[in-house]
């Protein structure tokens, strides 16, 4: 043991990326919850910790579908740290193989970094079709009884660590999810990432994310009626929904990637604030979430976006990743306000939203 945390490495791991570390890591949270809480080590392996084994259905009797448990010890304060922060996503829109003249490389796959402190599944989830059910996902704690979000668990939280869900490459989309917290009531998030373990296209093959009939999400935070939600600095690529938030977030950059709905709140009554997103290549960059999303009853949805970055991806492979809407609200439930800024190309920011949404242009002075 190490004289500040525990370490998976005690408990079996390898991180070798050939061996099934599931086994191993549930064994260390095992641990770290049944001493009231702690901190998990996951010290960097360029192998990567490798989860093979299939995800549960139920733990103890509750709802959980992740291979990764988070058990129900609602006064634990467990923390899982990598050992160094993630180096954030690049692009993976595919570019066509001119693009070289234009000084841009192909994309193919294999061509992920692979420098960042890993847990990558191999296993491939069932397809869920219905929005309302469970995601699978590689980690997440069981449904609980408290408060509308049913938490079974009062506080965990993540730094440096990625997290890969696997990517069939004859589907060409995920039919897992990353994280699914929903049922936690605090959540702490930082310098963390989650997305696939394949590249989103490849030029050779002919091959891009295609539209998800499954309703996956890279990281789901807290349901309805929770305490604090902080995020810093976290990325998500390749899912039907990006984040899914709710009331009491305080974001502070959230890098978007490749999703069909980047952000989509669910109920928001008591104000969430993100201070910058960056997004690359979505479909919907803001949205709200239609009623019963995993769960998550609608609501009138209180958000302040100070500032929000984006490329549209017009033109560019994969077509589901070029944009369609930065704000997508058909049921006017948006309240507050959201700046954006376009670096380059056409300068428009399309939006179906209420007027108590105020969306505004980042007009920089230009003679500075």
């Amino acid at each position: 043991m190490s004289n500040f945390g525990i370490n998976v490495f005690d408990f079996g791991a390898k991180g070798d990326g050939i061996t099934d570390d599931t086994a191993a890591i549930q064994s260390a949270i095992n641990y770290v919850s049944e001493r009231g809480g702690g901190r998990i080590l996951f010290p960097y392996t360029k192998g990567g910790y490798r989860l093979a084994s299939p995800g549960i259905e139920e733990y103890n009797g509750r709802k959980v579908r992740a291979q990764l448990v988070i058990p129900p010890e609602n006064d634990a304060n467990i923390f899982l740290e990598g050992e160094m922060p993630c180096k954030m996503l690049y692009s993976y829109q595919v570019r066509p193989l001119s693009a070289t003249e234009h000084n841009f490389t192909p994309t193919t796959f294999g061509s992920q970094s692979i420098n960042n402190t890993r847990l990558f599944s191999d296993w491939e989830a069932p397809e869920i079709h219905d929005p309302e059910e469970r995601p699978w996902s590689i980690i997440s704690a069981p449904e609980g009884d408290s408060c509308k979000g049913r938490f079974s668990l009062s506080q965990f939280s993540m730094a440096n660590l990625e997290f890969r869900v696997k990517m069939n490459t004859d589907k060409m989309y995920p039919t897992q999810s990353a994280a699914n917290l929903q049922n936690i009531s605090r959540v702490w998030i930082s310098d963390c990432q989650f997305c696939l373990n394949e590249n989103v296209g490849d030029t050779l093959k002919e091959k891009e994310l295609q539209e998800n009939p499954c309703h996956t999400v890279g990281l789901m935070t807290s349901g309805d009626q929770n305490d604090n939600n902080v995020l810093r600095n976290v990325a998500v690529q390749g899912f039907k929904y990006g984040f899914v938030l709710g009331e009491h977030v305080v974001a502070d950059y959230l890098y978007i990637h490749n999703c069909e709905n980047g952000i989509a709140f669910h109920d928001c009554s008591h104000l969430s604030v993100i201070n910058h997103i960056v997004a690359q290549h979505n479909r919907r960059i803001v949205t709200t979430a239609p009623d019963m999303l995993f769960g998550h009853a609608k609501g009138p949805c209180n958000v302040i976006i100070q500032s929000l970055n984006f490329e549209c991806g017009t033109g560019l492979k994969p077509e589901i990743s070029q944009l369609e809407y930065g704000v997508y609200d058909p049921d006017s439930r948006l309240r507050g306000s959201l700046c954006w800024h376009k670096p380059w190309g056409k300068k428009e920011f399309p939006a179906v939203c209420g007027e108590r949404f105020v969306i505004s242009k980042f007009k920089p002075d230009n003679n500075l």
